[in-house]
């Protein structure tokens, strides 16, 4: 993969949490960095559990995300967002967050940066990442509606399939 201009380094790495998100593990963090010696590699995920919203030791739900493939992401796989740590110029190269996406800016941004910008991922195969459900996207029957729209925007702009991947991308949840 070219990398217009950019100059590969062991330098900056960016991940993102929500705030009431934590880490599944003390060393996670440094079992990213470990990972992301390698330059070859442009990133790194893993695996999340949804814990519940008032007892962070009750899990209620296991995101086991699995090594990527490209037919996994016409499936509607992706890696859970709150785990994946990117190098800094995988955002100067392919941009940030599209705010014109309210809710799925960051499904949006992960297809464009798997898709579009070909990056390489490291498959950390443990929970990385401790989440709380509930959350913006499914607080109401209109907010669910207006996810799945936004889904299936980025699915076609980054020419990842269809309402076939919507489909399988709201069952897997």
């Amino acid at each position: 993969m070219a990398y217009a201009g950019c100059i590969r380094t062991t330098g900056d790495i960016i991940g993102l949490m929500h705030s009431d998100d934590f880490f599944a593990a003390p060393h996670t963090l440094s079992r990213v960095a470990k990972l992301m010696e390698n330059l070859n590699i442009d990133g790194v995920y893993g695996d999340l559990d949804y814990v519940s919203e008032n007892d962070t030791s009750h899990i209620v739900r296991k995101w086991h995300s699995g090594p990527y493939s490209r037919k996994k992401l016409k499936q509607g796989w992706m890696p859970p967002h709150p785990t994946l740590y990117l190098r800094r110029e995988i955002f100067d190269e392919w941009g940030l967050y599209d705010t014109s996406f309210q809710i799925a800016a960051d499904y949006d941004a992960m297809l464009r940066y798997i898709v579009k910008g070909g990056i390489r991922l490291a498959y950390l195969d443990e929970v990385m990442v401790k989440m709380r459900v509930g959350g913006e996207s499914n607080a109401s029957l209109k907010k669910i509606i207006k996810k799945s729209s936004e889904d299936y925007r980025a699915i076609r702009r980054n020419g990842v399939g269809g309402i076939g991947t919507l489909a399988f991308k709201t069952c897997q949840k």
